[in-house]
């Protein structure tokens, strides 16, 4: 099969053998895979990963129990032991065995087809197009936040990044009753979030008052800085971003402010799938092109342009 790879070097399509399809696992064949910032800082040294790229995904199960041949899915990343005391606990996605879909220790979805355990699977509800469930993933990401903070009607909300994560993010809190301002740096991006009726400003020139409640997803290190600016005494940051560069970090205001930090990383995929299934959250606008896995080299590029926001890889 056809697969774009990284060698520690560089990204480029290659030939692979079909994965190996372990026990309880199911080879899905891949539809439509999203390009991810994750995918870019990878190509950059982060996690020192060698091998097949990518980790949103949409696709059809060709292989597998038979309860699950020729259903549509998308897959959760994080492929767990399922036997230590961190899954016992129902924290999979921190089992410290676990491997990581086109992160950590296990190929990864731009390709034709990848293999993925059973229990990692969603079905994907008949009303939501592969366009928009490839999204599955990064809304997961973003439903995570409201997994971990309280977020009462009317909180108010700064979200750093007008990227795909960021957007996602400024929907969810939004749609959760938050009182949300997106700070970026893109006005066609932000675009999208003021025609769903979100607040937004340019980052450069936002002078409002620190909030209660911050999310930090700009993907890079200096955003750190800016978002612990911005949080209010004793209010909660949400950090989202990952990369490879790193930069000193002042921990004095968290102090000082008595600020709660909390890591958000991986999200529940139900309430992602119903979201998409109802409309709640717009993620057509956040596409900014379409490959074939022949070009997925240069998809790879053109997503770490300024200004763009989701390449799809088209993978049928």
């Amino acid at each position: 099969m056809r697969a774009l790879a990284f060698d520690g070097a560089r990204a480029a399509l290659v030939d692979r053998p079909e994965p190996a399809l372990g026990p309880d696992a199911a080879r899905v064949r891949v539809a439509l895979a999203g390009v991810c910032r994750t995918d870019l800082e990878l190509c950059r040294g982060y996690m020192g990963f060698r091998g097949v790229l990518g980790h949103e995904f949409v696709g059809r199960v060709v292989e597998g129990p038979a309860e699950w041949r020729g259903e549509r899915v998308v897959g959760e990343i994080n492929l767990a032991c399922g036997r230590c005391p961190t899954c016992g606990a129902g924290l999979g996605r921190h089992c410290p065995e676990r491997t990581v879909l086109g992160i950590a220790g296990a190929d990864g979805a731009f390709a034709e087809s990848v293999s993925i355990p059973v229990v990692n699977l969603h079905r994907v509800p008949d009303g939501v197009p592969d366009e928009r469930a490839v999204f599955t993933e990064p809304l997961a990401a973003a439903f995570e936040v409201l997994e971990q903070v309280d977020v009462a009607p009317g909180t108010r909300c700064l979200v750093l990044g007008d990227g795909k994560l960021g957007l996602l993010v400024a929907q969810v809190l939004a749609a959760a009753g938050a009182e949300v301002t997106a700070l970026g740096r893109h006005p066609a991006k932000l675009a999208i979030l003021e025609r769903r009726g979100i607040a937004t400003a340019l980052a450069d020139r936002f002078r409002g008052a620190a909030a209660p409640l911050v999310v930090e997803a700009t993907g890079s290190p200096a955003g750190f800085r800016r978002a612990v600016e911005l949080t209010a005494p004793r209010g909660t940051l949400v950090l989202k971003s990952t990369h490879a560069a790193s930069e000193p970090v002042d921990l004095a205001p968290l102090v000082i402010h008595e600020i709660h930090v909390v890591g958000s990383r991986c999200g529940p995929f139900p309430p992602a799938l119903r979201a998409l299934e109802r409309g709640e959250v717009e993620v057509d606008s956040l596409v900014s092109e379409r490959a074939p896995l022949t070009r997925a080299a240069e998809a790879l590029a053109r997503a770490a342009a300024p200004g763009v926001l989701k390449v799809l890889i088209d993978c049928s």
